[in-house]
């Protein structure tokens, strides 16, 4: 018979799960919360090239909201974030639907809809940027030189990038369908379509709150795209606050103001991840309670 394992063995057992997340936890700490905090200090400085230990207060944020070239950025992260959300949300989910099919080959199509999201966004703007030039691509438009359609067209890069990942995240959220409500569904004579929109997608609560988060992130840091196809113009007409940021930090030495501008969206990603959290976690509790 096995001698019982002795008190340190066992503590040792216990502390080593802990111990792996050691590393995991310092990069959270330091790398992100710790460069955080350090962005938030030197937004309440005064520091140009290099940082300076003094404070200003909320000068540097009354300077950004009073620069027309922030406010302009805004507006173009709104409706840039718009309509890469939506269509994305659409897109994903109808490529998600139509594989749930159990369409031959399947494997071969995930694959192939997720691979864009495996490329570089720069190499996504490269490739959208030829495609939309007139004379080089395949299509004949003029979108990144017309300061009206210019949002529209990098917001084409997104969604074309983007929307293999929604696809395999709601594809999996399909795969977990109880298959009884499937039976049910056809024993009652409703079509398969209303049954995707009324019963089967609504339960998909928690897929999609994920889904919204990283779409949302996603969009408010918009910048490899933006540079690599239009270089925030024609003129300053995709000029987004990513890129607003980048010019302040190292290319007019400002790197207070550049850093007041990344604590305002970092509290805009907080403010729509932390409801989206908690509904999930108070749904999770919910369902366990079930």
């Amino acid at each position: 018979m096995a001698a019982a394992p002795r008190p340190l063995a066992r503590r040792l057992r216990r502390l080593t799960p802990w111990g792996a997340l050691m590393p995991m936890a310092a990069t959270v700490l330091l790398a992100y919360l710790g460069s955080a905090l350090w962005t938030l200090r030197i937004s309440l400085s005064s520091s140009r090239s290099f940082p300076k230990d003094d404070f200003v207060g909320l000068a540097q944020y009354e300077r950004l909201f009073g620069n027309e070239r922030w406010l302009q950025s805004l507006e173009h992260l709104a409706l840039y974030g718009l309509v890469f959300i939506a269509a994305t949300l659409v897109l994903g989910t109808l490529l998600a639907i139509a594989i749930d099919q159990r369409v031959r080959s399947e494997s071969l199509w995930r694959g192939a809809f997720l691979y864009p999201y495996a490329l570089s966004f720069v190499a996504t703007g490269l490739i959208w940027q030829w495609l939309l030039t007139p004379g080089n691509g395949g299509f004949e438009l003029d979108w990144l030189q017309n300061e009206d359609k210019v949002l529209y067209a990098v917001a084409l890069a997104g969604v074309w990038q983007a929307s293999g990942l929604v696809m395999a995240l709601v594809l999996a959220g399909l795969r977990g369908v109880d298959e009884e409500v499937w039976k049910a569904a056809a024993l009652d004579g409703i079509p398969r379509w209303r049954c995707y929109a009324s019963i089967v997608l609504p339960q998909l609560g928690a897929t999609y709150a994920t889904v919204l988060l990283l779409l949302f992130t996603a969009a408010v840091k918009v910048f490899d795209a933006v540079v690599a196809m239009t270089q925030g113009g024609p003129g300053t007409a995709s000029d987004v606050p990513a890129r607003f940021i980048m010019d302040h930090l190292f290319g007019r030495a400002n790197i207070a103001l550049a850093s007041a501008g990344a604590i305002v969206l970092l509290l805009g990603v907080l403010a729509v991840a932390a409801p989206l959290l908690y509904w999930r976690s108070r749904r999770a509790a919910a369902g366990g309670q079930a």
